[in-house]
Formats: structure tokens, C-alpha cells, sequence
């Protein structure tokens, strides 16, 4: 407790929340103003977690809307509260972070999705071509506060600590019609501390897969297991299942786990496909994936957009940049080249649509039309040939092909998902080596 509640760890806490930008707990204190009293709040904070006189606040329930439907439960701490969890993660994770299974990547320095992904690569080139995927039913909400504690234990001896972790467990909710109730088990997401103790759960899941000679790839409670066959299996799934339900008090869901191909299962966001004749493994976009960008897609290009054109491209740009910065690992093939492309010519025409709408009259659209470069003539049969919705009009060649094409668009400054995914698997040419000698040395 004494290197949780230093004043030198307690600072580095609270600059670590703060970088975070996160919302206001029930108490709605934010960030901001923890920051102007920081040299009263942060000793008064040291003290009382050194005379015991500290008490963790309730925490803010906030629901957020899951991908594959349904919403998922997120606890918002108080700032303080958060800074004290942040405070015991720093001290906390050397002890466990040294002994963790080097298959687990969800919430570790120098991990993450991406390492998890090149990892489960490997286990399919190696010809274990069947996947035992794992879905653990409401994890973070029925994760035992005994058994969590007593692995807590097996490293942790101050007292100080583990009384506090248990008050934390038990801190109330607060829901978001103003209704309290009290917490028996789970590990709500949300706070600092809340990844680290997931993590120590599921490393006895972990080294029980390991022990039997099992290849695994974990993030947080996303786990597949490798395997050579089907019917291995569905062996390795009836045994686990057990072992997760029996040891650790967790509960399988089996509308979600499966046995399967690769290829066939969403995981981290990409699906895995090994080559028939090459050998090699792609890696691809789940179909999950697509459908998520394409609602968001649909957000971010309402039909009554009501800002500024480029308004709309840089909310576009920076949703972009951040996904293909996700994605972009999707291996250099015609699978993964297409649906960017396709991507690409969506957005497009749901900008044009926003375009014309902006520009409201025929006669205006007509005219600004020919100032892009359409020929008067092919531009009026566009605007004035008929009723057409604003979707059917940005589709005509007038606006398509010759007012607003591709290249129009990059002048405004729109990212492109195909070309920074292209980017960023083209060779590299050596920065020491000029064209023209590259090209000698390459005969």
C-alpha cells in the first residue's frame, strides 16, 4: 500500500487518467476540476489510503451498443476513484504481468490486437486449420469475487490491498434512471484496474490450455484454440467448456461458440484463410467488420447533412484514418482490395448525394456541374431529364464521372481506404539507394 499510495505514483495516476479524457463518475467531478485542486486532492488521497480512511465512490452505469446487437455495460468511476485504480494497476501489474501466458495480448505493454492476429497466423501455417472459439457469457458482469480474490492473494500479501480490490468489486451502481444496487460479483468495465483483474482470472484458463499442449491465442475474453481436425475439436471444446464452468465459475455461451474454420469466424475483426496452394495465411475483413463501417458510414453521411461540405469530409477523415490504421494489416489480396475499393465508391456517392442536395435548385446544380467541367448539354439531360432523387443523381456521368470522380474528391482532401491500405503493403524503396541505381542493381 505504501508504493500504491506514494505521492510520486499517485501523480503519475493521475496524469495517466487524465491523458484519458474520460467522463464525470456520479459525482461529477471531471478531470479539469481534480487538475485546479490537484495539490490538495492528490495528498488528501495518499493519506487516506494510508490511514484506511478511503472509501471508494459508486460508479455510473452507462450502456453502449454492441456490434452483434444488444448494448454492453460500462462502469464509470468517480476521477478520484479512477486515479486510485490507476495508482494500484501500476503497482500491481509488474508483479503478475512477468508470469502471464505470452499467448494472452488484450491489455499488455507491447501487445495487442494485432500481435494476437500474427500469432493466430502462425497456428494456422503450422496446419492447425480448425478453430475452437471461445465466447465467454456476460464475463466482465459474474466474475467470482472470491476466486478473484483468492488469486490475488496467491501474489499479494499487504491486506491493505485486497480489502481495498474488494471494496472497489463492491462498489454500488448507479443506473441511468437514478436507481442504486448493490454489486455481488463481476468486474465492471470501465475502470483502470478492471482489465489487469480479467487478466488474472483467465491466466489460470491460460496455463490450463498450455498444460495440455493446446496452441491458443487470447484477447481479454476473446480466446480461440488451434487444432488440427474437427472432431479434436469438438474434444478440446466439450473439455474446456467444463473446465471454465466447473474451475473458474464462468459460464460458455454456446450460441456463440462454435468449431470451425478460421475463415468462417470473426475474431478481433478479421478472419483468417490459409491458401490452398501457396500455403500462406490472409489475413481478411469479417463480414461483422464490413457491416459495422457501413453503418457508420451511414451516420456520418446523413442525407440532411446540415454542416459545411467539408465539414462532413474531415468527421469522414477521421474515422477513416483510424480504421484503416486497424485494418490496414488485411494481407496485399484481390479478397481484401475489393470491398476497400467498394468502400471507397460508397462514400463517394454518398457525398456526391450531399453535394447536390447543398446546391438545392436545378438551375444551381446545372451550373455548378459545367464550372466542374460537364459539358452543358450532358448536364442539363442529367438535372433536367426526369425526377430523380438525389442518390439517382449522383450516379449520372455528368456528376459521377466528370464533375466529381475520384481524383475531384482527393483535391478536397478525402482519405482513401484502398490507397493507404496499398500504401502501406507497397516495398519500400531503401532511402540510400537511388531510382536509377535500384533499377541497375536490379538488372
Amino acid at each position: 500500500m505504501e508504493e500504491v499510495a506514494s505521492e510520486v505514483n499517485i501523480g503519475r495516476a493521475f496524469d495517466r487518467v487524465a491523458s484519458n479524457k474520460g467522463a464525470p463518475g456520479p459525482d461529477r467531478q471531471s478531470i479539469e476540476q481534480v487538475r485546479e485542486h490537484r495539490g490538495k486532492i492528490l495528498p488528501a488521497l495518499s493519506r487516506g489510503l494510508l490511514d484506511g480512511s478511503y472509501r471508494p465512490g459508486d460508479i455510473r452505469r452507462v450502456w453502449i451498443p454492441k456490434a452483434g446487437g444488444g448494448q454492453r455495460g460500462l462502469g464509470i468511476p468517480n476521477v478520484v476513484d479512477r486515479i486510485v485504480q490507476q495508482a494500484m494497476h501500476q503497482v500491481l501489474s509488474p508483479h503478475y504481468e512477468k508470469d502471464f501466458h505470452p499467448s494472452s495480448h488484450g491489455f499488455r505493454p507491447g501487445r495487442s490486437c494485432h500481435t494476437a492476429i500474427a500469432e493466430a497466423q502462425e497456428h494456422l501455417a503450422a496446419g492447425y486449420e480448425w478453430v475452437v472459439d471461445l465466447d465467454l457469457e456476460k464475463f466482465f458482469d459474474t466474475v467470482p469475487h472470491d476466486r478473484l480474490l483468492a488469486r490475488l492473494a496467491t501474489k499479494i500479501s499487504d491486506k491493505r490491498v485486497l480489502k481495498l480490490t474488494r471494496q472497489m468489486l463492491q462498489a454500488r451502481v448507479v443506473m441511468p434512471d437514478g436507481l442504486v444496487s448493490a454489486t455481488t460479483e463481476g468486474a465492471p468495465q470501465g475502470g483502470p484496474l478492471s482489465p489487469l483483474l480479467s487478466n488474472i482470472v483467465l491466466d489460470e484458463l491460460d496455463h490450463e490450455i498450455a498444460r495440455r499442449g493446446h496452441r491458443f491465442v487470447r484477447y481479454a475474453d476473446d480466446m480461440n484454440i488451434y487444432v488440427r481436425s474437427e472432431r479434436a475439436g469438438q474434444r478440446v471444446m466439450a473439455s474446456i467448456e467444463t473446465f471454465i464452468e466447473k474451475r473458474l465459475k464462468l459460464k460458455v455461451n454456446k450460441g456463440k461458440s462454435a468449431v470451425a474454420k478460421p475463415e468462417g469466424r470473426h475474431f478481433l475483426g478479421f478472419r483468417l484463410k490459409r491458401d490452398a496452394e501457396s500455403g500462406d495465411v490472409h489475413v481478411l475483413l469479417s463480414a461483422r467488420s464490413k457491416s459495422r463501417i457501413d453503418a457508420k458510414i451511414r451516420d456520418l453521411t446523413p442525407r440532411n447533412w446540415g454542416r459545411s461540405f467539408q465539414a462532413c469530409i474531415q468527421a469522414l477523415n477521421g474515422y477513416l484514418v483510424g480504421w484503416i490504421g486497424y485494418f490496414g494489416i488485411c494481407s496485399p489480396v484481390e479478397e481484401v482490395r475489393r470491398p476497400l475499393q467498394a468502400l471507397d465508391a460508397h462514400i463517394r456517392v454518398r457525398l456526391r448525394a450531399i453535394r447536390l442536395r447543398q446546391w438545392k435548385r436545378r438551375k444551381a446544380i446545372c451550373d455548378h456541374l459545367v464550372w466542374l467541367g460537364a459539358r452543358r448539354p450532358t448536364a442539363a439531360k442529367a438535372v433536367f431529364g426526369g425526377r430523380k432523387s438525389w442518390w439517382a443523381l449522383a450516379h449520372t456521368t455528368a456528376v459521377q464521372t466528370v464533375a466529381m470522380p475520384p481524383r475531384w474528391f482527393a483535391k478536397q482532401g478525402l482519405e482513401s481506404l484502398a490507397e493507404r491500405w496499398r500504401r502501406r503493403h507497397e516495398p519500400a524503396t531503401p532511402p540510400d539507394v537511388a531510382p536509377r541505381q535500384l533499377t541497375l542493381a536490379l538488372g
